[in-house]
Parts: C-alpha cells; sequence; structure tokens
C-alpha cells in the first residue's frame, strides 16, 4: 500500500506573487510525534526517493522527513506554497465556474512537470476563506504492498487511459465525468445524466476487469441547481444500483451528492469516483451509526454512510457528506447553523468510532455551506472542536434545504 498525503486549500494565485503568511503551517505526524513546519520560506513540497523535502525557491532544502517516518499530514491556512510535486496524484479545484475558469487553466499550465497528466477535476463551489481557488490534493507514494495506487485521466471523449501505471494497478479513479464522457452535449434531465455517468463509469471499469459493485468504494456526486435536480440524481442513481445488484440486503457506495457546477453548462451532474481493485470482501466495512443515523434506504436514497478500508498497514475510512440528521432520517435543527454543526460533528464521531476511530484521525475534511454568512460560526465550532483538521469550507447547497450545513472527511489509522 502506498502512502497517502493530502494538501488540502492550496490556493493558487497565478498571475500574482506568491504570498506567505505566517500562520501558513506543514503538520506532519511522524513516528516520533507531530512537527509544525513553518511554511514562511517555502516554495516547493517534493514526495520523490527516499524523504519528503520543502525546498525554498531556490530549491534548497528548509526541512526534510525520512518516507519511512511519515504518517500523517496536512497543511494548514496555505496561500503561499503553490508548487507540489509527487506520484499519483488526483486533484480537485474548486472555484466560481463562471469566472474564473481561464484563472485556473492558467494556474493547472503552471503546475509542475510531475503533475503534468494527472486527473483533474474542476468543481464550481467557491471557497470561503476569500481566496479564488482552493485545491484538494491527494498524492500516493511509497513502497507497494496491497495495491498500488494509481488515477486514471480524466474519462472524456472516449476510453479512460491509464495514467502513467501498469494495467495490474490497483485503483482506478474517474475525475470530471460528463453523462457522456465528452467535454460538451451531456443530454436529458438530471435523472438521465446520472444514469449515464454510471453506465459510462461502468463501461470504462468494465474495460479493466473492474465492476462498480465489487470495486467502487467511494463517489462524489456535484449537482447544478441541487435544490431541483438531486431528487433526478437519487432515481437515476437507485435505477442503477437495482440492475447491478446493490440494494439494502447487499451494500451500496459511500457517497457525496452535493451543490457543484461543471465548466460545461449542459452538464447538470458531475462526478468523481474511486475504485480499487483486488480488494477481499472482508476488507471493506460499511459504516452505520444506527443509533445516531437512518439507513439512507429510509427515505429512498442509495449511499453508504461511511466505509472503512483495511489495508496491510493501515486503514482509510471514506465518510460520505454528513449533516444533522437523526435516527429517523429528520433534519435535526432547522433554521439553527451552531446547533446544526454540533450535531454534524456527533455524527461524524459515531461513524468513525464504528472503525476505531475517532474525529482526531481525520487527515482531511470538506465543510459544505448553503450560507456564507455562517462560514465563520461553522468554522469557529469546528476549529474549537477539532483543532488539527485540515477543513475546505465552500459555498455549496447541500441536497436538503433545511440543512445548512454539511461535512465529509477521510481519516486514516
Amino acid at each position: 500500500m502506498k502512502r497517502t498525503h493530502f494538501l488540502v486549500a492550496v490556493a493558487l494565485m497565478m498571475g500574482c506573487a506568491l504570498t506567505s503568511y505566517a500562520e501558513d503551517y506543514l503538520h506532519v505526524r511522524t513516528s516520533s510525534g507531530w512537527d509544525v513546519v513553518d511554511l514562511s520560506q517555502a516554495e516547493y513540497i517534493t514526495f520523490s526517493g527516499t524523504e519528503m523535502k520543502i525546498l525554498d525557491a531556490s530549491r534548497n532544502v528548509v526541512k526534510s522527513y525520512p518516507k519511512a517516518s511519515l504518517e500523517k499530514m496536512y497543511v494548514a491556512e496555505t496561500s503561499g506554497v503553490t508548487n507540489i510535486e509527487a506520484d499519483g496524484v488526483e486533484a480537485t479545484f474548486r472555484f466560481d465556474a463562471a469566472n474564473q475558469q481561464a484563472v485556473l487553466e492558467q494556474a493547472i499550465g503552471a503546475l509542475p512537470a510531475a503533475l503534468s497528466g494527472v486527473p483533474v477535476s474542476i468543481i464550481g463551489q467557491p471557497p470561503l476563506d476569500g481566496t479564488k481557488i482552493a485545491a484538494w490534493v491527494y498524492s500516493t507514494e511509497g513502497e507497494v504492498r496491497d495495491c498500488e495506487l494509481i488515477w486514471d485521466a480524466r474519462m472524456r471523449g472516449g476510453a479512460a487511459k491509464p495514467a502513467g501505471n501498469s494495467e495490474d494497478s490497483g485503483v482506478f479513479g474517474a475525475a470530471g465525468v460528463c453523462a457522456d464522457g465528452t467535454p460538451r452535449g451531456a443530454e436529458g434531465d438530471s435523472e438521465a445524466q446520472m444514469s449515464g455517468i454510471f453506465g459510462r463509469y461502468s463501461e470504462v471499469l468494465g474495460e479493466r476487469g473492474l465492476s462498480v459493485a465489487r470495486d467502487c468504494i467511494r463517489t462524489w456526486i456535484y449537482v447544478h441547481d441541487v435544490d431541483v435536480n438531486y431528487p433526478g440524481v437519487v432515481r437515476g442513481r437507485r435505477q442503477f444500483f437495482n440492475t447491478i445488484g446493490l440494494t439494502p440486503q447487499t451494500h451500496f457506495i459511500a457517497s457525496t451528492g452535493i451543490e457543484g457546477r461543471s465548466c460545461d453548462p449542459h452538464c447538470t451532474v458531475v462526478m468523481d469516483a474511486l475504485a480499487v481493485r483486488g480488494l477481499r470482501p472482508e476488507q471493506l466495512r460499511y459504516l452505520h451509526a444506527y443509533d445516531h443515523l437512518s439507513p439512507t434506504a429510509d427515505y429512498g436514497v442509495t449511499f453508504e454512510r461511511g466505509t472503512a478500508v483495511q489495508f496491510s498497514d493501515r486503514i482509510h475510512i471514506y465518510i460520505s457528506g454528513t449533516a444533522s440528521i437523526d435516527s429517523k432520517g429528520q433534519v435535526l435543527y432547522p433554521g439553527d447553523v451552531r446547533k446544526q454543526t454540533f450535531r454534524m460533528l456527533e455524527n461524524i464521531a459515531a461513524l468513525l468510532a464504528e472503525a476505531g476511530a475517532g474525529p482526531e484521525d481525520a487527515a482531511v475534511a470538506t465543510v459544505y455551506l448553503r450560507d456564507m454568512a455562517d462560514y465563520l460560526t461553522v468554522k469557529e465550532i469546528i476549529e474549537s472542536e477539532l483543532p488539527r483538521l485540515n477543513a475546505v469550507y465552500v459555498l455549496a447547497p447541500v441536497c436538503r434545504p433545511a440543512w445548512l450545513v454539511e461535512m465529509e472527511c477521510i481519516a486514516i489509522i
């Protein structure tokens, strides 16, 4: 199993002078404990060879860590380090789709050569911290044990092509899939688009000897005008799952369904997905926390609350988008964002506990808010409850209008 690193909320302000702030720190947990690195002099973060290196603008080493000692790392409030060099990277950029596409294209073009060709998902979810663009970056490096982690290039305009490893590689990712696999022309309503997306994804997985039911462990579904179009997404996904035998009696797939725009105005629905080759059923554990949350099928949707994946040296825990809901499937505390935030965190803690983890094990989180006026309130609560959590906050209404806040996370133990 390759080691996994998360670098989140990297503001890419291309065309401007790179800016560093005193509050920019890299938090690294090694085998000997936590270390905090001041990034004010850092320009590059590299993962290669036998160590991770933090370099200045002249590529002099500011700090280095032996690869074998790294357990977890995250960047807090980072706006200065824009050059990330690593193997096996997938990136999701969240921004204002209507106005920032040109800036984003410039930023992607300026990325280091080590990141060229990696799958990139472009989602319209404006960051709430004042930056123009936020990047969610998932990278892997290290010795292979259970499987080799790679991501596939974007499924657009035909079959996906592998992003730089062998056909026997273990993880398959799809970034920014529209219904017909092309940049434009996704036809139909949200139900038809959702069905088409899963159908296309199933075909491409099949080309590699994989299947949605057996190998897909996580999806992210972005829906334009979620209040109107999410019911169609629910129907399209449920119908597809029925055709492949995913039911309440078998299992579903951990997922987030949230407001998000594609750069293509014809795409109402876009999906990112993660599949792993070669996992045995006993390596997967589906998380429920029934004392806190109802089965999703009780109110007609088809996703798992969370999935824990047991690798040989660690467990990855994928928590789906989670809001202020009770064990009967009802929204708790309508209109009160503070109480909703606390209940949301309580629900997430209950899900993590089923996998033997706690909130302190979360490596990365995304927080979705319906109203930007709630940003500081929610951020203050989360930072108080989880001071080491690395989170991106974006403007993205949740799938029920009464939910004011939702959070997803990935934990590693």
